[in-house]
């Protein structure tokens, strides 16, 4: 789990009856990060401030939020919390706490008119902790859902995954929110959650290139999310590298994957001093990805009229 890197800690807040919610990645201090956007419609806050060229070198948090755009205020909670707790960059005037945020649009399950605020995003931090990660539908994944690409009607419950592993003494974390147009691929190639037909069955296993239904509620309704975390010491362009190679983990569990009706996001942190090989993070930091992205749809739970894989 993400929670494995030492002095990483999530929170969620969830909001079960209108389906919507946040997830907190609290870092450590000097946690350094950067991030990669390939979908065609992300909604984001202090994305540009990842850039490597770009001369800050400190995050204190990381959110993925539920509400689409209007989610993007739950980040205010946040930052209040953490300047309650004495966390943010140093000016001479105050400390600014630095919370990259990005959203997913979940307003097409549960209520669309409830959506996550700076009280939930204050609640998701007094939540975080160290210890294992609640998954499925919880936090920025209580809404969300998979396999679009058919159309809304045919989608399964997406959620919350993570996942990590250690060689030697490099550890890398991931945490996913899985909202995605595409199928949920397996390791074996099989679809694990998607387009379901009628009958039974995928329809990705025939329609294998699968066109996308425009028009059916695949507009702006879908993004994937991905935070990884290692305990290693990288700079900001390692990170970015990572944030790339991130998204080969999303095309090997998702497909079709970065469409135009997603807003898919990685972010890479870097949490520690352990000397390590850049090109080794990186695809661990891929498989991670995959493997909290399938985590995430095996975790999720039915709700009224979409399917989950755990009950």
């Amino acid at each position: 789990m993400l929670t494995a890197v030492p002095g990483i800690k999530v929170g969620h807040f969830t909001d079960s009856k209108a389906m919507t919610g946040c997830t907190v990645i609290v870092c450590p201090p000097g946690t350094k990060a950067s991030c990669e956007v390939r979908g065609n419609s992300p909604g984001s806050r202090e994305l540009a401030l990842l850039a490597p060229e770009k001369s800050v070198q400190e995050i204190h948090a990381i959110l993925l939020t539920g509400g689409s755009a209007f989610g993007l205020s739950a980040a205010d909670g946040v930052m209040r919390w953490l300047e309650e707790h004495g966390v943010g960059y140093a000016t001479p005037w105050a400390k600014v706490p630095l919370v990259p945020t990005a959203v997913v649009f979940d307003l097409n399950v549960g209520s669309n008119l409830v959506r996550p605020d700076a009280s939930s995003g204050y609640q998701a931090c007094n939540a975080a902790t160290g210890k294992e990660i609640e998954e499925g539908n919880v936090g920025a994944g209580t809404g969300t859902t998979v396999g679009k690409w058919k159309g809304f009607e045919y989608c399964m419950k997406g959620g919350v995954g993570s996942a990590s592993t250690q060689v030697a003494d490099l550890i890398v974390g991931a945490l996913a929110v899985v909202n995605s147009v595409g199928d949920v691929i397996s390791a074996d190639g099989t679809i694990l959650a998607g387009a379901r037909q009628p009958g039974g069955g995928f329809f990705g296993t025939t329609e294998t290139h699968r066109p996308l239904s425009r028009g059916k509620v695949l507009e702006q309704s879908n993004t994937t999310l991905v935070a990884v975390a290692t305990n290693a010491r990288f700079s900001k362009l390692e990170l970015f590298r990572i944030s790339q190679r991130m998204h080969d983990g999303m095309a090997r569990a998702i497909v079709p994957v970065h469409t135009s009706f997603d807003g898919d996001v990685s972010f890479a942190l870097s949490c520690g001093q352990v000397p390590a090989d850049l090109d080794l993070a990186c695809e661990l930091a891929a498989q991670m990805t995959a493997e909290a992205i399938r985590r995430a749809v095996k975790s999720a739970r039915t709700v009224t009229g979409i399917p989950g894989l755990n009950g």
